[in-house]
Formats: C-alpha cells, structure tokens, sequence
C-alpha cells in the first residue's frame, strides 16, 4: 500500500482570521503555527508546505504569564562590534506588538525554506482592522485549554 504525499499544485488553501484578544501568547502561537504547518488537514506531509493562511488580529492584547513582561529579551545583533540590544517584551509589546506574535510564531515554525515559506503566510496587524478583506476569511475560534 502506497503512502498518500501531497504535491504543492494539488494543496487548497484557506484563509483564517483570528482574535488574539485575551488568548496566551504561546498557546495562541502553537496554534497558528500548526495551521501554517498544515497538521490540521488530512492530507498533511511534513516536506510540503500543505497550511492555510492565517490573519491574526488584535495582537495588541495578547497576554503573557508570569513575570515575562519584564524577564523574557529580545536580541538584536547588528553584525558590528558592539552592536546587541536588547528589548524587554513590555518595550516590545508598546512599540511592534505584531512582531512579537510573529517572533513566537517563527520560533515554532521549520528552519529553513520549508518555515520561511510558511511564515509568508502569516498576517499579522496590532488593531482589529485587517486588509484581507478580499479574501472572505473565516473566523476561527481558538480555545484555550488549561
């Protein structure tokens, strides 16, 4: 009996919206990431990028736990001597929120091609309003699970 692969010309691709609003900041990312991934379809092959795209909205109000606010840097090298900074994830979060979900998100996602090709898939905006619209998103409800 032969394996089912999928090929990148036979993929169907969905668009989702998601409200970020009061979700964790790492249990929302590991679910956009696992549709990005495309685990979530039947046809799911680990050396094909099979996801759907994903509109994250609201990544203002992501919450995070504990004292991560304050604890959890961001590391920027600017290839000089001397060139790290550092950002603490309230900075982060008052400046580029979207780039934190993104940031969580990348971290979850395959090195290499196969993630960075998957990562061109996720739109991410701070607000509730997004320019997807022509794209008939559907709404995804993301539980929390405890």
């Amino acid at each position: 009996m032969n394996s089912y692969m999928a090929s990148p010309e036979k993929i169907e691709r969905k668009w989702y919206v998601v409200d970020a609003t009061g979700h964790t900041l790492g249990r929302l990312s590991s679910e956009i990431a696992s549709i990005l991934r495309g685990k979530n379809k039947p046809e799911f092959t680990p050396h094909v990028d099979t996801g759907d795209y994903v509109i994250v909205v609201n990544a203002e109000k992501v919450k995070v736990t504990g004292k991560k606010l304050d604890q959890k840097i961001y590391y920027n090298h600017s290839d000089y001597v001397g060139g790290m900074r550092e950002t603490t994830l309230r900075q982060m979060m008052a400046t580029k929120p979207e780039e934190v979900v993104k940031l969580a998100v990348k971290g979850m996602l395959p090195k290499g091609p196969l993630g960075r090709q998957m990562m061109t898939k996720l739109n991410v905006y701070a607000g509730p309003e997004h320019k997807n619209q022509a794209q008939k998103p559907e709404v995804l409800e993301i539980k929390e699970r405890y």
